[in-house]
């Protein structure tokens, strides 16, 4: 029984590692390298992330500097930021990458928020699903004789209290990332 609620506390934890992964990366309006993780470039015929082919560095609040360490691949790295979903254009001067972020409207801002909600209800349905699996495994050990009722009560109080938990962190999450996008 503690090693399935075991299991499912760490499923769960993952759901909240993703939502901050891809929290990480929405622009708000400020330069954050975190949002070029997902980009990558043909790299002699292997895509390959922009941080390993290039230093990205904050340059000022709203200016990241892409510096690659092959000046070859210049082209094929502005490329793909083009082409990528960010809808920025970099800078480019032969040797170093600029790329600076334009203030956010307060339209582009709800657009985000709502981003943001989308997301944070993503993530409660597959901690709920998650929970929902644990509990149909209890089930199943107290009808194989695993479990005793009691048992079976308990776990599923925890199994509950686990879900409560990670709902909240979501929520808290969710709002931290609302506020940080309407404040700027």
């Amino acid at each position: 029984m503690q090693e399935q609620l075991t299991k499912t506390s760490q499923r769960m934890q993952r759901r909240i590692d993703h939502l901050v992964d891809e929290y990480s990366q929405i622009r708000a309006g400020r330069a954050n390298p975190a949002l070029l993780e997902k980009i990558k470039i043909d790299y002699y015929g292997t895509p390959t992330p922009i941080s390993q082919v290039a230093s990205i560095s904050v340059a000022e609040a709203r200016t990241l500097t892409i510096q690659p360490w092959d000046a070859s691949v210049i082209r094929d790295i502005e490329r793909a930021i083009q082409t990528s979903d960010l809808g920025i254009n970099p800078q480019n001067d032969g040797k170093i990458l600029r790329i600076i972020f334009p203030p956010l409207t307060e339209d582009r801002r709800k657009e985000i928020v709502k981003d943001i909600s989308k997301l944070a209800e993503e993530t409660k349905v597959q901690i709920r699903n998650v929970r929902r699996e644990c509990m149909e495994k209890l089930k199943a050990m107290k009808k194989d004789g695993e479990l005793t009722e009691d048992d079976l009560k308990q776990a599923e109080k925890k199994t509950q209290d686990l879900t409560d938990k990670f709902v909240k962190k979501t929520d808290e999450l969710s709002s931290a990332k609302q506020k940080e996008i309407m404040e700027i």
